[in-house]
């Protein structure tokens, strides 16, 4: 598996949905303040939900979905989710 979808929950209660190819380098760059301008005003940030795709255009077209939801579909999403390893 190559790329991620991936949502994260900010110490402001709100979430930031992305994609990447790293999810574990990606979680430490927002952490660091070098992820997305979004996050870097509202660390910490968790990961509270993850996706695995085989390409980067899978995972960027669920990224485009998931932005879509409204926040209580989000929370659906998240409160659904069991993770497996990386």
């Amino acid at each position: 598996m190559d790329a991620f979808t991936y949502i994260l929950e900010c110490a402001d209660g709100t979430f930031y949905t992305g994609w990447t190819s790293d999810l574990e380098k990606r979680l430490a760059n927002h952490n660091s303040k070098k992820g997305a301008k979004y996050t870097r005003c509202r660390i910490p940030v968790k990961l509270v939900y993850f996706e695995s795709f085989i390409t980067k255009q899978e995972a960027q077209k669920r990224e485009y979905a998931i932005k879509q939801l409204k926040r209580d579909q989000k929370l659906q999403l998240i409160n659904s989710f069991v993770p497996k390893p990386l």
